[in-house]
Order: structure tokens, then sequence, then C-alpha cells
């Protein structure tokens, strides 16, 4: 034994210190030529300027738990972290910076300079996140620590550019995209998030050509009209047909504009005529290929409007579409304004409402990446747990668009394409090149960066050497399982498995473990605007990493969001004092050197009971963490140690650890310390720090917890008939002791217990002393049944499944003091009932008072009258 547990526990006293120790030995860092099977695991990085959250505490709970786990079972367990560029989230986190410090935008600065400044602000920031996750006790090999943006990650990052641009998978095109008004960027429609929001149809004529008549267009975004190529209506409208082909005068602006037939347009929804826009809406630039109309983008990229709008240039859009509204009104074009609630397209980094519009931007062709990824779920390649998200990655696969990579922002992996103005010519290249290879003039690279998942979609191999053929890829490769949040299935998740399929053609890991959000006590997402955000960091230096893991992991179910709240917090910290005051206790009576079981002969009933319920206990656990079901392994250690262990056994064992130099109490020692040691195993990978802390203050020669081996089922342990008639002593005991403490009985007064049953070998001189110690007996008398004791109507009498049990009323309570309680309660009662009767009997408050009143009143004597019934009957009883 290493060291003396101190009389509190107080993890900051130990936690930093355990944590150094385990870097300083390499626990976390494998060897890839280690020919154990392995287990492999690559972090979510988190965003490298971030700052730990509940939600990232969650996610790298869960991770090292399954890390711990799988590294105890003896696997080449590896942990990769590392960190994300975050494109957009970091240069607008620098931007606010600079304009808030300096009072400068990035274009002051430019392009190189600006880019300096990022780099700077990742090397002050990048590492606090890192250090929080280490504090929270993440077992990552920081050895093999990744950055999307380090030399490695880029280097993957050209290769497979380059390779899906020479497939024809990557191309350059005039697209609809979503576009960002305020991070002045296109978006990936997975970073589109779609709200509620209250809006309105506007009803407007549109003139007819030659004639005195109209159409009537409905359109919630009356703004966009001044894009407007066409007016669709679908062939088949029996009602619409006879306009295809006629022509309509633009409102306000005057242009001329087609009807044209498109089946798009669905019959007897609206007013039968769609407003087509092909330069903002996603639909209608679909409409307009197919018919080959011209694209008119009526706003710039800040979303106000452009020389198109006329009158109404320079103005937000939101102001243009009020004044324009005004001016319909006006001029006799304005039906009606209907109010309509509809699904708002916004930007998942800062909330703005997404502007659809037509530009140039760099796609990725997506049905033919998508099709080997969706097979590979379809046939269970991979999995999700739990199921049911799988549907939430086929609906995303199934119906997918290409992939906008392009970003117009400075902050990340620029596009490797190199333009000659000289001939034309387009490079792309793995390496920057400075000159046209076609004729040898200067070329300049394209502007914008990639998408900041391009480089995430790599992680699970980019972060193992690829494209080198490195150790870590050939043994790591595909990594085990991948935990993370729903909300970025279509994010990350599907873009890693078609980017491993497409590169490695391999899976990138075989299940997907989904947990779902942290939110606040009353069931609300935390935000900064609800100021119910609650700091990990905060729960740590107050009660310990331990405590936030277990509250974290406790009730957790895959898939299901979970609540944190103070009283969660609360119980992880009583149960880690629980577990520290008994292993104190333990330790103390500890004399062996060693932890080793006795010869199974030596064996006492209560040593045979506890390590059958460890054994099942074994299993339970073992069952649920390899199915992900973290909650119900948790739930399962906290009952055997709170309950089996410290409230049964502990006590239990008492009558041999006190019987010093006694074969018994080496036994006791021996049992009790190799049941507290692999218990202590098996909950070290939901609280790594308390289990070793008291590890390693028992007697054994291993040097860490961690690298210990996992406790395993052992039918050996399996002693269910010894087990089984303890527990019908423990059920005897805790019915008494349940019946004193209702009937307030003092566990000082001690009274004979008599006991009928057909299960002598529980009930007998060996298992006597546990009534005596636990139950408060002075003396037992065990018999097949009750002729011998005294009468039923002098006992308290108590039924288990395997016995009855007697309780002599003299024995437990003072009989004469008892009487007289009971005749002054009776007293008091009958008092009460007159009063009641009084009142009741007085007609003018029974038709003057609230009927619900007089209702309560007649409520009231009736339970009097009860209670006064029970009083007499226990009187004459006594």
């Amino acid at each position: 034994m290493t060291h003396e547990l101190p009389k509190t526990y107080s993890p900051a006293e130990f936690e930093d210190r355990i944590y150094a120790n385990w870097c300083e030995k390499g626990y976390f860092t494998p060897d890839p030529t280690d020919n154990r099977p392995a287990f492999s695991m690559v972090i979510p990085p988190p965003n490298v300027t971030g700052q730990l959250h509940m939600g990232h505490a969650l996610d790298e709970t869960l991770q090292d738990i399954l890390v711990r786990y799988k590294r105890m079972q003896g696997f080449n367990t590896l942990w990769v972290p590392g960190t994300d560029h975050a494109g957009i989230a970091t240069q607008i986190k620098v931007e606010e910076h600079l304009r808030k410090t300096e009072g400068i935008t990035r274009y002051d600065l430019g392009r190189e300079k600006f880019l300096e400044r990022v780099w700077d602000w990742k090397h002050q920031y990048g590492n606090r996140i890192i250090s929080q996750l280490k504090k929270l006790g993440s077992s990552c090999d920081w050895s093999r620590e990744r950055f999307t943006m380090d030399e490695g990650c880029s280097r993957a990052v050209r290769e497979v550019f380059v390779n899906l641009y020479e497939k024809g998978l990557i191309y350059r095109g005039h697209r609809i995209i979503n576009w960002c008004p305020h991070c002045l960027t296109a978006l990936s429609d997975a970073e589109v998030e779609y709200k509620d929001q209250a809006g309105a149809f506007w009803h407007i004529k549109y003139p007819i050509k030659g004639e005195d008549g109209y159409v009537t267009v409905a359109t919630t975004r009356p703004e966009t009209m001044f894009g407007d190529t066409a007016v669709a209506v679908n062939p088949e409208d029996e009602d619409m047909k006879h306009l295809i082909g006629k022509t309509l005068i633009l409102p306000i602006v005057g242009r001329e504009i087609p009807v044209i037939a498109d089946d798009y347009v669905e019959i007897g929804f609206g007013t039968g005529c769609v407003k087509i826009t092909p330069a903002h809406d996603p639909n209608d630039f679909l409409v307009g290929q197919r018919h080959n109309l011209e694209q008119i983008k009526v706003m710039n990229d800040d979303a106000t409007m452009n020389a198109y709008a006329g009158k109404y240039e320079g103005m937000d859009r939101y102001a243009c579409r009020k004044a324009l509204v005004a001016d319909l009104e006006a001029e006799g074009y304005l039906i009606k304004t209907e109010p309509h609630d509809h699904n708002v397209g916004t930007c998942y980094r800062c909330g703005t409402t997404v502007e659809p519009l037509t530009s140039d931007q760099w796609f990725v062709k997506m049905k033919p990446l998508a099709e080997p990824a969706i097979k590979a779920v379809e046939d269970g390649s991979i999995s999700f747990v739990p199921d049911r998200f799988s549907k939430n990655y086929f609906n995303w696969m199934n119906n997918i668009l290409d992939w906008c990579i392009s970003r117009q922002l400075w902050w990340g992996h620029r596009i490797p394409a190199f333009y000659c103005d000289s001939c034309g010519e387009m490079t792309v290249s793995k390496t920057d090149i400075t000159v046209c290879p076609k004729c040898g003039a200067p070329v300049r690279q394209e502007e914008d960066v990639l998408d900041t998942w391009f480089s995430s979609a790599l992680w699970p191999f980019s972060t193992l050497g690829w494209p080198d053929s490195t150790e870590e890829l050939k043994k790591y490769y595909p990594t085990s399982v991948l935990v993370t949040g729903y909300d970025i299935i279509t994010f990350w998740v599907s873009r890693m498995i078609f980017s491993g399929l497409e590169f490695m053609e391999q899976k990138p890991f075989s299940h997907v473990f989904i947990h779902g959000l942290v939110r606040d006590a009353q069931g609300r997402k935390m935000s900064k605007s609800l100021g119910n955000g609650i700091d990990p960091l905060e729960i740590i230096d107050q009660y310990g990493a331990d405590a936030l893991r277990f509250a974290l992991a406790t009730g957790n179910s895959p898939g299901n969001d979970m609540r944190f709240s103070d009283e969660k917090i609360e119980a992880a910290r009583n149960f880690a004092n629980k577990l520290w005051n008994a292993s104190r206790f333990v330790r103390m009576n500890l004399t062996i050197d060693e932890v080793t079981l006795p010869d199974p002969a030596d064996l006492a009933l209560e040593d045979k009971w506890i390590l059958t319920r460890l054994n099942a206990t074994v299993a339970t656990v073992t069952s649920a963490l390899n199915k992900y079901e973290v909650g119900v392994a948790l739930s399962t250690l906290y009952d055997f140690i709170w309950d089996i262990f410290c409230d049964w056994y502990i006590e239990l064992a008492k009558v041999r650890l006190n019987a010093k130099d006694t074969p018994e109490n080496i036994t006791a020692q021996k049992v009790i310390a190799y049941v507290l040691t692999q218990t202590l195993k098996l909950l070290h990978p939901f609280m790594p720090f308390i289990t070793e802390e008291i590890y390693l203050s028992l007697p054994h020669a291993d040097e860490s917890i961690m690298i210990s081996d996992y406790p395993v089922y052992d039918d050996v342990f399996n002693y269910e008939d010894e087990a089984a008639k303890m527990e019908r002593v423990i059920a005897a005991i805790r019915a008494i002791r349940t019946r004193r403490n209702e009937m307030n009985v003092p566990p000082s007064r001690r009274a004979k217990v008599f006991i009928a049953t057909a299960y002598h070998d529980s009930f007998n001189e060996k298992t006597a002393v546990f009534f005596s110690r636990l139950a408060s007996a002075s003396e037992v008398t065990v018999a097949a049944d009750a002729d011998n004791f005294p009468a039923p109507d002098a006992c308290v009498q108590l039924v288990t499944d395997s016995a009855s049990i007697y309780l002599p009323l003299a024995d437990i309570i003072d009989l004469d003091a008892e009487r007289k309680r009971l005749g002054a309660e009776k007293e008091r009662i009958i008092g009460e009932i007159k009063r009641l009767e009084g009142k009741l009997s007085n007609q003018g408050f029974v038709a003057k008072a609230p009927a619900a009143v007089v209702e309560g009143e007649r409520n009231k004597l009736e339970k009097y009258r009860d209670t006064l019934a029970g009083v007499e009957a226990a009187l004459a009883k006594l």
C-alpha cells in the first residue's frame, strides 16, 4: 500500500497530480506495432478558439468512458485528439477583435497580414480548449494531436480536392446557392437551419400585355420581383393553360416577361400562377434552366438592392420590401396581404436569414459519392446507435444535392485552382504554381477557401497520416466508433462516410454512437440569451471532474437529450463521498499485503453472496457498455456500490473484521479488498480520478488502475444457492428495519425477533448475529411455525417471501407511555370532531359559506372520525 487516504474527499488535491502522472507514464500513447487488437476513435474536433461547454463535456466523457473501458480490456487503444480551424467562426471572432481593439477591418490589413493575425490568435487561444479537455480527464494521445490546417491535414485536403477534380466530381459552376449576407459567404445546404418566421403572402396583379386582364401572383418575397423573368402555370391546369404564351408586364418595373408552361406549378395550390426568379430561388433556378430564362440578380452580397431595383437601389432587402409593397398598393397592383408563417432558412453560425442567389462557386458532385455511402448503412457495415437516426441519414443522403464547397473567406484551405489571365487556362494542382503550364504567363490563385467541413470529412484518415501509408493508418483505420451529437449527422457524419469509402475504400468506422443535447433542469436548450448555460470548469473546480462525469453519464441513453441540474451534481458528489468513506474504512481494516481471494472453502455465506452479486454486476456493466448503454452501466454500478457493497456487505463483514487475529478476519479482509478492487476497476472509466487515488492505496503491485485488467464475468463466482440464502436474511432484516423506522423505534431499543420459516439454512445461528447487529435484535428465535411464539395480537407481524417475523410490542414500545400518548390523541380528535359537528349544524354557516368551504369541512370531519377509529383500535390492542 502506497499511501493513506485523507479523511475528507478533496478532488482538487489529487486530480491534476494523477493526470500529470498518466501523461508522464505514456499510458495514453499506444504503439502501432503492438499486435493486440485495435480500438480507435477520433475526437470530433472542437473549434480551435472555442471554450469547453456542457455539450463538449458530455461528448468527451462518453468517449473517454469507452476508451478507458477498451484499454483495460486489453485492446491497443488510440484516441486521436485535435481541433478544427472553424473557418467562419474563427474569422468572425478575429474580425470582431480587430474592430473593437484597433478599429480596423481585414481589408485594412490585406489577406496575408490578416491571416498572420488569425494564426497569432490560434497560437494564443488554440490550446485553451485542449487544456480544458485534459481537466476533464480525457485520455487522448496528446502526442498525436492534430489541427485541420496543420501540414499533414492540409496536404490531405489538396490530395482529395485534386483527385475529385480529376475524376470530374469537383466542378466550378454558376448555380443557385445559400448566401449569408452577414458572414458574406456561401453556405452548404447542411449549414442552413430552418426556423418558423411570421411573414405574409402578398397577392400582386401582373397585367397581361394588350389586354385589360391580369394574372394574380402570390409571393412571400416581393423584393425579388425585380428579378422575375417569367410566370409559370401548369400545362394541365384547365383554368390557367390559356395564358401560356402570353406576355405580362412586370409591375413598377414595366419589363415584359412571358407566361410559360411547367409542371413544377402545383394545380390547385395558391393562385395557379408562380413568379419565376431564377437568380433568387432554387426551384425557379431549375425552371429557368429548363426554359433558358435570363438570371437577374437583384441584390448585393450584403442583401442591399442593386441597380436592377431602380429607385430602391441601396436599400436593405426588408426596407425595400416595405417601400415596394406601399408603392404596389398606391398604384393599384396589390390585391391583398395574407399573414403566413413559413419555414425560413437561416445561417447556422450567425442566425441571419439566408438569401438564395446565383453565384460562381465550387461544387462536389454528390450522387456518385452518396450511393456507396447509403449502401454501407443499408447493409449494416455501419450502424447508428440508436438505429432511428439512420432515418435522418437516409433522408439526407437520398435527397442530396451537389455540395457547395467554396467560401468567400480568407481563413481556411485556399482552393488549389490557379488562373492564367493571359490564355484563360485554369490549373488545379496539389502544389502551388506561379506560372501557367500552358503559356508560361504568371497565374493567380483562387481567392475562395474550402468549406470547413471539407477538411473535417477526412478526419478519420488524415489524422492517421494519409495520404502516406503510415503504421498508424494500417493499425487504427477503420476506427471503431464515432461518438457525436445528432445535430451534425448531415454536416459531418455523412461526409466522413463517403470520404472514407472513396479514398480508403473502407468505412471510416463501424458504429456511430449518437448522444443528445445537454439541457437545463427545465428541459430548455442552454443558450446565452436564456442565461442558463453552465460552465463545466466551474463544476470541476467546485465538485471535481469525477462528479461532473458521473452527472453527465447518469441516466444517459443513446440519442436522447439529458437534463443537467444542481440535484444531479450534488448526487454525484454524495456518491463520491460514499465511495471515499467506504474505501477509507476498508483501508483502515486491512493488514494483508496483497489482494487475493481465500480458498472457497473458507468463504462465509455473505462472502459468496457479495461475489455472486459482483459477478452479476460485471456481466450487466460489460453488456451495457458493449451496447453503448452508458446510463444503464452506471446505474448498475451505483446500485451495487451504494446499496450492496456499502450499506450491506461492509456492515455484514464488520463482525469478522472486528475479530482480530482470527482466520475469519483474514478471509473477510481478502474478500472485502478484492470486491473493492474489482469495483474500482468497473467504475474507473466513469470516474477515473477517485478510482485511481483509492486503488493506489490498496495492497497490489499495479502502478495504475487504468492499465489493470477490466473485470470479466466468471461462472466460478456464481454461488446461486448461497446468495439466495443470504438474500432471504437481508429481506428479513430490511423488513424489520423499515417497520421500526415507521414506528420511530430508536436503534438503541433492542427487541426479540421470532422467525417462522421453512428456510433453516438461511435463518440459523450463523446469521442470527446479523439480526443482532443490523436489526437491533436482543435475541433471535427460529421455528418452522409460530405456534410457540407470543400471541399475534401482542406482536408486530412482518411477512417476506421466505419468513413470517414477529416483534413483541412490549419490546419495541413503552406500553404505558403509548397508552398515555394515544389517550391524549383520542381526546384531541374528539374535540376536533365536536367543533366541526357544531360548525356544520349551524345553518347560517352552511347557507352563507361557499360550497367548496362547506365540503372541505365535511371532508375534515370524516377524516377525524376515521382517525379516531384507528386510535381506538390501537388502544384496544394495547
